[in-house]
């Protein structure tokens, strides 16, 4: 995705209240015409840390907003991998905390056990696991210093958990082999709200969408996300998650493999392989006819739609309605079934919709709040 940083500063709106007061504690987007250009000495760097993958903004070239990915797998040991004999080099870095050292990565399969790390729960972002993830995307961006790093969280734990959230990611990281990060400001927001201002820049709706209502669908490895929005400012009484996600499709599947071969069978990285290729996994030499369990997967899907079609009322106003996120290709029947008379829209690269959406509200957020002086990024 191509944005020329002047256009974004010049176009998109100032984030609400331009400091964003601690009495707001759900960060609400809002687009007003500014006319300070983005200071080009602001460092504004955004991260998503999901629970399937960890996405981050890689770099900036040209104006162009270039994304990049690990999973969302850390793995501690006691000591530094690469100082253990026999270690072979690979594209990961070990990230020091609390007196352990977890790998994360691009590579981080190939330091796996036999026990898959994920932390699947609600109090995740203060795991060290998420922070470990964090620190690994902050090494991969090659930065110093980082004036304001925009993150992400699930609706329903946007209010309780913003603050400690941005208090943990601000200050001095220590990213391993000796070098360190600063990151002089954090801002944590809804995810979906980056898929939003990413969508309405993809599809060149930022002098329209003011006047529309959209509603904003996001699966997770973990968790489902929506968000309903008038303009850019999200209707937070409608918005909500529920933890049902890709990973309960995964392990549904697994399962149903496991009672089929008559044996446990828990390899999920080869079954989301499967899904995403349309591909069957190998089993004992064999392909395994995935296409038997998909009816168990619709099912999870439709259970989660369900659960926002409780909160989600008078679906004929929505303008749009867009599906993001890396579990989107699963859901979309099963949205699609739920609002039948609607379109379902899309971005390109779903998976990185919201970090790319971060960017830019980072980005805007910094120039409007050196247009107003304020102190807040000094």
């Amino acid at each position: 995705m191509r944005l020329q940083v002047e256009l974004i500063a010049r176009t998109l709106g100032s984030l609400a209240n331009s400091v964003w007061k601690a009495s707001i504690a759900v960060a609400m987007l809002a687009i007003e015409p500014i006319t300070q250009e983005f200071p080009m000495s602001f460092v504004v760097r955004a991260v998503d840390v999901g629970s399937g993958n960890t996405k981050y903004i890689s770099s900036i070239v040209s104006g162009e907003i270039r994304c990049a990915s690990f999973p969302s797998i850390a793995y501690p040991s006691m000591r530094e991998p690469s100082s253990l004999p026999g270690f072979e080099r690979r594209k990961t870095v070990a990230v020091p905390i609390n007196g352990l050292f977890y790998e994360v990565g691009p590579d981080v399969e190939l330091a796996a056990d036999t026990f898959r790390a994920t932390q699947l729960h609600d109090r995740y972002s203060e795991s060290p696991e998420y922070l470990a993830l964090a620190r690994g995307a902050l090494a991969m961006m090659k930065v110093p210093a980082i004036d304001l790093l925009v993150v992400g969280l699930p609706v329903a734990s946007l209010a309780t958990r913003k603050a400690a959230l941005e208090k943990a990611m601000a200050g001095e990281h220590d990213i391993g082999g000796g070098k360190t990060v600063v990151v002089r400001k954090a801002l944590a927001i809804a995810q979906p709200q980056g898929a939003l201002v990413d969508f309405a820049v993809q599809h060149q709706k930022l002098a329209t969408i003011e006047r529309e209502q959209s509603l904003i669908i996001d699966p997770g490895s973990r968790t489902f996300d929506w968000l309903v929005a008038r303009g850019m400012r999200w209707v937070q009484n409608k918005s909500h998650s529920v933890n049902r996600g890709v990973s309960d499709m995964l392990q549904a599947i697994a399962a149903e493999i496991s009672a089929d071969i008559g044996t446990p069978y828990n390899d999920i990285d080869a079954i989301d392989w499967a899904l995403r290729t349309g591909k069957n996994p190998v089993i004992f030499q064999k392909a395994y006819d995935i296409s038997r369990a998909m009816p168990m997967a619709h099912s999870i899907a439709q259970q989660a739609v369900a659960a926002m079609m409780r909160w989600v009322t008078a679906s004929y106003s929505f303008q749009n309605i867009i599906l993001v996120g890396g579990g989107a290709y699963l859901f979309k029947k099963a949205v699609k079934e739920a609002f039948p008379k609607h379109r379902i829209l899309e971005v390109k690269e779903p998976m990185y919709a919201n970090v790319r959406g971060f960017q830019v509200a980072g980005m805007n957020h910094a120039a409007k709040l050196q247009e107003t002086g304020s102190p807040a990024l000094q």
